[in-house]
């Protein structure tokens, strides 16, 4: 009798206890470590990876799907013309800092990315406006030089997020935001923690506290998600390894698209890139396939300029510069450029150091030698991209429609084809679709036949998960690692 008692008490007791609590911190490992902290300071995609709708936030933003959608701004009134926008912001927003957020942060954020001084990587998204002024704390009107079209979609690139005055200059080491999650801390070397933001005006994300960890060998990225020491890998390193977790029922592979056209960039500022002949033979002699098999494991789609093969105005123009390497040679010699050797610095990514390899014996076979150097992620950056001290390299732009970068002379590979720039300026007043459509064809073509740089593939995105996490994003309309709506199962 007491026996049973004993029993029947254990069990009620038993059946009385709480569930398992739900996870509710995740740790995500990136490859590359930004080497910021401020969207609107830098160019390297791995701070938005980081920071975008997470810690910062603009008056629009993308969603996951790719579509643009409220952010900061609850609502926008466009006037007849074209060249006035009254954004409606959100009330009771604050900063991480605890001041509140109003329309003058917007007039400040948007006058600062303009400045003369601007440290902003994106100025061209800025240029066609010509004032920003706050009407009332939740009311901002901004007035145009002309219609736009793609001003709401440029609005919610991370170079246009806003910004807190108090703490502006800091926010390269300490990030301080309107986002979902607040900056906690950067161990520089190894990771960035991020905790809930209780104070956040919209919905509570499920997370308390997240962790990006930086993993740049592929191997110990491999290692890293079998052991459990990271929970996720969006853009995993080691694409030649996602079989493996495909078996494994503990992991979902996550494979979608990007925004990243990965190019072989040349410098048409300097000898003997600023010839066009060259540029064609060195982007005749090249093997889109081969890279995309021997870099990225089959995981790519071959372009022949920079557009987005998903993105409805995309024109396949990859049969202009067709892999021909008797081509090439003719090219060459009609150049009259022989024992050429060219300088190919390579950033951090597999697919730059895998691809520059492939790359580099297909150029041998046409009479061309490079000398390869491998750099981090920080000399890229000042060495290439702000230096212009290079003839090649490989890089995947990931900013979302960002062909208008072709009409900087100034941006890294420094074309400069004042046609090319008047085509942006008519499609920056431009907002029929159809027209927008056609400039869009014109100007991949113009790149495209021009020769500016070598069109490899757009990058897959190639991700890793826990199987119990949900909400990561499949594609990647913008860089980032959006993990407002991300959750466990259990």
């Amino acid at each position: 009798m007491n026996r049973t008692l004993r029993l029947s008490a254990a069990a009620l007791a038993l059946c009385a206890a709480p569930a398992m609590a739900q996870q509710t911190t995740i740790t995500i490992g990136m490859q590359l470590e930004p080497p910021m902290l401020d969207p609107t300071g830098g160019a390297a995609a791995a701070i938005d990876e980081v920071v975008y709708s997470n810690v910062f936030e603009g008056l629009t933003r993308f969603a996951a799907d790719g579509s643009v959608i409220p952010g900061l701004a609850e609502s926008w009134d466009i006037s007849e013309d074209g060249t006035v926008y009254t954004f409606n912001l959100r009330s009771g927003v604050t900063f991480h800092d605890g001041e509140a957020m109003t329309a003058e942060d917007v007039v400040f954020s948007f006058d600062r990315a303009r400045a003369d001084d601007t440290t902003n990587a994106q100025t061209a998204l800025f240029e066609n406006i010509v004032s920003v002024e706050a009407v009332d704390d939740t009311t901002v009107t901004i007035t145009l030089d002309g219609p736009d079209g793609a001003f709401l979609f440029d609005m919610a690139w991370g170079d246009a997020v806003i910004v807190d005055p108090a703490s502006a200059e800091t926010n390269a080491t300490n990030p301080i935001g309107t986002g979902a999650f607040r900056f906690e801390n950067w161990a520089q070397g190894d990771s960035v923690s991020l905790v809930r933001n209780d104070d956040y005006w919209g919905d509570a994300p499920a997370l308390t506290e997240v962790t990006f960890r930086f993993i740049s060998d592929p191997n110990a990225a491999f290692a890293a998600l079998m052991a459990g020491d990271v929970d996720a890998f969006p853009v995993f390193p080691a694409p030649e390894t996602l079989s493996q977790f495909d078996g494994d029922p503990r992991f979902n592979v996550i494979v979608g698209s990007t925004e990243g056209e990965t190019i072989l960039a040349m410098n048409n500022g300097a000898e003997p890139l600023d010839n066009p002949l060259v540029r064609q033979a060195i982007s005749h002699a090249i093997n889109r396939q081969d890279i995309i098999d021997g870099a990225m494991f089959g995981y790519g789609t071959p372009i022949g300029t920079h557009f987005a093969p998903h993105n409805p105005d995309y024109v396949d123009l990859t049969g202009n510069s067709e892999f021909n390497p008797d081509r090439a040679r003719e090219l060459l010699a009609e150049a009259g450029v022989e024992n050429l050797t060219l300088r190919m610095m390579l950033p951090p990514p597999s697919y730059a150091r895998r691809g520059g390899e492939i790359i580099a014996s297909q150029l041998r076979d046409v009479g061309i030698e490079t000398e390869i150097t491998n750099l981090e992620w920080a000399q890229w950056l000042e060495q290439v991209f702000r230096g212009y001290d290079f003839d090649l390299t490989i890089v995947s732009h990931t900013e979302p429609a960002d062909i208008n970068i072709y009409a900087r002379p100034e941006y890294y590979f420094q074309y400069d084809n004042p046609d090319f720039q008047a085509l942006m300026e008519e499609l920056s007043v431009t907002a029929d679709p159809a027209e927008r459509t056609r400039i869009n064809q014109a100007a991949q073509e113009m790149i495209a036949g021009d020769y500016v740089n070598a069109y490899l593939f757009q990058l897959a995105k190639t991700g890793v998960a826990n199987a119990n996490i949900t909400g990561l994003w499949e594609n990647s309309p913008t860089q980032a690692n959006d993990l407002t709506g991300v959750s466990w199962t259990q």
